[in-house]
């Protein structure tokens, strides 16, 4: 088993910033993609970003592509999604995921999932 803990969500301004975390443990080395969904109340999981750990190829939602960054660190089995320029439409419950599998997909249909974090841009 892979659990993952997300960390970092809060409330923020539109135009500002905000960094999260995923940290994974136990069985981590079985996990060869991780990525972020969001959902939005009254709306379905959607995909966010998405890494291979091995290469460190990324991958965006047209919604986020040259605002959100996903980045990775292997010694510290985390991977990171900074946000910024964000905008009220960003706001929801952002989740970490995970797949045994290099193949990146953009469906909800990873093997492991945090329990999300809330991120809301407001003024």
């Amino acid at each position: 088993q892979v659990q993952l803990v997300e960390s970092g969500g809060g409330l923020v301004q539109p135009g500002g910033s905000l960094r999260l975390s995923c940290a994974a443990s136990g069985r981590s080395f079985s996990v060869y993609t991780m990525a972020w969904f969001r959902q939005a109340p009254g709306k379905e999981r959607e995909f966010v970003a998405a890494i291979r750990w091995s290469g460190g190829r990324t991958y965006y939602a047209d919604s986020v592509k040259g605002r959100f960054t996903i980045s990775g660190d292997n010694a510290k089995n985390t991977v990171y999604l900074q946000m910024d320029s964000l905008k009220p439409e960003d706001t929801a419950v952002y989740y970490c995921a995970a797949r045994r599998s290099t193949v990146v997909i953009t469906t909800p249909s990873y093997d492991y999932w945090g329990q999300g974090t809330q991120v809301t841009v407001s003024s």
